[in-house]
């Protein structure tokens, strides 16, 4: 903590003079276009860099009082063309049920086509623009989210934003929504920003909010922020790049998220980046950009193996060290501890989508439960017997199997059932876990056990890892 202090006041001490080194590299045509989403996206578009869709615009009261309502899909995003920092974005989830005239957003409530007329007012009188001046509001595409990121990000979308000096990225974060955000990846409403090491695409160090607290887990979770691998790592880099190089911009934020079917997608231009970054990466922009100013970078291949040679490092061993949890991939080797001592290697996949883990009923079998899943399907009772009775009424049914240690209810595409859970020990990269995983029919996927993220806490992710 007391390294965190020394490097936050350091950061903090530079950041004038960084701002005052980079104002030069950003001509105002280049900083006109960042500051106009909408002119940014045409921009994009036409050297073929992905964006979000284009839904509608509204530019003035008259096209608001005649726009039609019906041409919206049921999910997405309304944005002032000149907003800062996240304010006057507005997110949605879905249409609410039975109601043509209502939308859910991020955070559940509910917003009506009324609600969406006065925020739109407020837009197009420039409640929200960087100088005041009337604005312009538009609807976009909402992106959908990996499904790595789902236990990570509150019901909206991460995203990465990289900084690029002369062709060579420098610093990268992600930026994950949180509850307190209502769903935007913006810290300045609460959001989490995360270092990532550029070598590798690991994400290190992690803060929160407008004050930059440091974190270690993901708000009311056990759920590490340090540790994850961000796909598509190369392509985001090379996206920033070939994104400085339409812009024109010197120094250049690139916000980029990934969708879940088109990949790397890129949302915004950011001609003044934030101080969280330099906090969540324990380092100044200025000596980084001091590192690289004046390099010939030919291309944009040369421009990321730049960046990754001189700003990332062997990051895995840091992390353990620092953390004290063991870093793993999305495959993983683990031995089973059943009754009795016997012992059985598996090769598990790791879930972060799933809470708690799970086991193939004839794996079970083999590490000495087969009286316990006989006499569990010996009672036979069917969801539709169950579903009426509470908790403590199920167990009185149960209660007498041996080595049963609950029961939970399953879903899946073939219908709704009870299942068994058992108690039983694993070993996963040397550190014993001690887990309860639901006894399911596997034998028709690929791996017999699934390790979810209750079961966790010790580790972290790298989906690099195979």
């Amino acid at each position: 903590m007391l390294d965190y202090l020394k490097n936050r006041k350091k950061i903090l001490g530079m950041n004038s003079r960084y701002l005052q080194y980079i104002r030069p590299n950003n001509l105002k045509r280049a900083i006109k276009i960042a500051d106009d989403k909408l002119l940014s996206k045409k921009v994009l578009q036409k050297n073929k860099i992905p964006v979000p869709k284009l839904i509608a615009k509204i530019t003035s009261h008259e096209e608001l009082e005649n726009f039609n309502w019906d041409k919206l899909p049921n999910s997405f995003a309304l944005k002032p063309n000149k907003g800062l920092g996240g304010a006057g974005i507005v997110v949605v989830f879905g249409r609410k049920k039975n109601r043509e005239d209502a939308w859910v957003k991020a955070d559940r409530k509910i917003v009506t086509i009324e609600d969406l007329k006065s925020h739109i007012r407020n837009i197009l009188d420039g409640n929200f623009s960087l100088s005041g001046v009337p604005d312009i509001a538009f609807f976009e595409e909402r992106l959908t989210l990996l499904k790595l990121f789902k236990p990570y990000a509150f019901r909206g979308i991460p995203d990465i934003r990289v900084i690029v000096y002369n062709r060579v990225p420098i610093m990268a974060m992600l930026r994950l929504p949180t509850k307190e955000s209502r769903g935007k990846a913006n810290l300045q409403q609460g959001g989490i920003g995360v270092g990532i090491d550029l070598a590798t695409g690991i994400t290190t160090t992690a803060v929160q909010g407008k004050k930059s607290k440091i974190i270690e887990d993901i708000p009311d979770t056990r759920l590490s922020v340090s540790g994850l691998k961000i796909p598509f790592w190369r392509e985001i880099l090379e996206l920033a790049i070939s994104t400085q190089d339409v812009s024109g911009l010197g120094f250049l934020g690139a916000d980029v998220a990934i969708d879940k079917e088109r990949g790397p997608v890129f949302l915004e231009l950011n001609a003044r980046a934030g101080l969280s970054i330099q906090i969540a990466n324990l380092a100044g922009l200025q000596e980084r950009m001091e590192r690289v100013d004046g390099l010939k970078i030919k291309t944009i291949k040369r421009g990321v193996n730049v960046g990754m040679d001189l700003f990332g490092g062997d990051i895995e061993e840091e992390v353990e060290e620092i953390s004290g949890k063991k870093v793993i991939g999305f495959k993983e080797t683990v031995k089973l501890v059943g009754r009795n001592g016997k012992e059985l290697e598996v090769n598990a996949k790791i879930d972060t989508g799933a809470y708690t883990s799970s086991i193939d009923e004839e794996l079970a079998k083999k590490l000495g439960f087969e009286k316990t899943m006989d006499k569990f399907n010996a009672i036979g009772k069917t969801y539709e017997e169950l579903k009426d009775l509470d908790r403590n009424e199920r167990w009185r049914i149960y209660r007498n199997i041996p080595n049963l240690a609950s029961t939970v209810m399953v879903s899946s595409s073939h219908g709704t059932t009870y299942r068994p859970i058992i108690k039983l020990n694993f070993v996963m990269d040397g550190l014993p876990v001690i887990a309860k995983m639901t006894v399911i029919d596997r034998s028709h996927l690929k791996h017999q056990v699934i390790i979810g993220r209750r079961n966790l806490s010790k580790f972290m992710i790298d989906v690099s890892k195979i």
